[in-house]
């Protein structure tokens, strides 16, 4: 995994990368998940936030490094899902007084 600002490369196990713009990192339940959405890389950093569906990973050790594991159980991508969005309320709330206000 490689880092640049809040853009990470991951490499999937046929070796191909895929890039994904860092939206939140956080915990739930003792668990640590990362809130991504993908980007193409010739679109970086361009693409709208909202445009993208998000990919939640769960952070899990691997020896000294961590392995992020998508999450595919609905029940639990829901669970983080609803953590995020209420940890963000407020700044959402803060960006539809700005589009009103334009």
């Amino acid at each position: 995994m490689s880092q640049q600002e809040d853009l990470i490369t991951l490499v999937d196990e046929e070796g191909q990368e895929h890039h994904f713009m860092v939206l939140d990192m956080l915990k739930l339940n003792g668990q640590d998940y990362a809130v991504l959405i993908p980007v193409d890389a010739e679109e970086l950093p361009d693409q709208e936030a909202e445009e993208q569906e998000v990919v939640i990973f769960r952070l899990v050790p691997d020896g000294e490094e961590l392995a992020l594991l998508v999450v595919d159980d609905e029940a639990e991508w829901q669970s983080v899902a609803v953590a995020w969005e209420e940890g963000n309320a407020d700044v959402w709330a803060d960006e539809d007084e700005e589009e009103t206000e334009q």
